[in-house]
């Protein structure tokens, strides 16, 4: 008898602020840009695609490709999507 598998999204878990913004931190901590876009994608997720997709004007398809595995989002789509998250971006100076 053969184990049916079925695809796990992480997105349905992350349901508190706190654990979103933890995943986040980790990702950026990663310094790889392909798992800070992935875990945006399930922040988005998690808070729903398609109110994301209506508040910022980005098609729903054009969010999920730029924040899946091999997503790299334009510096303009995350200008619109950090807001509409509750999210900003901000540079600071290195110690």
């Amino acid at each position: 008898m053969a184990i049916e598998l079925k695809p796990f999204d992480g997105a349905k878990y992350l349901t508190d602020p706190e654990d979103q913004q933890e995943l986040l931190d980790d990702a950026i901590a990663s310094g790889d840009v392909h798992i800070v876009a992935k875990a945006i994608g399930y922040v988005a997720r998690a808070r729903g695609m398609t109110e994301l997709a209506n508040e910022t004007g980005i098609k729903r398809q054009a969010l999920y490709r730029a924040f899946s595995d091999q997503g790299n989002p334009t510096l303009e789509t995350l200008l619109k999507v950090l807001p509409a998250l509750g999210l900003r971006m901000r540079v600071e100076q290195a110690a």
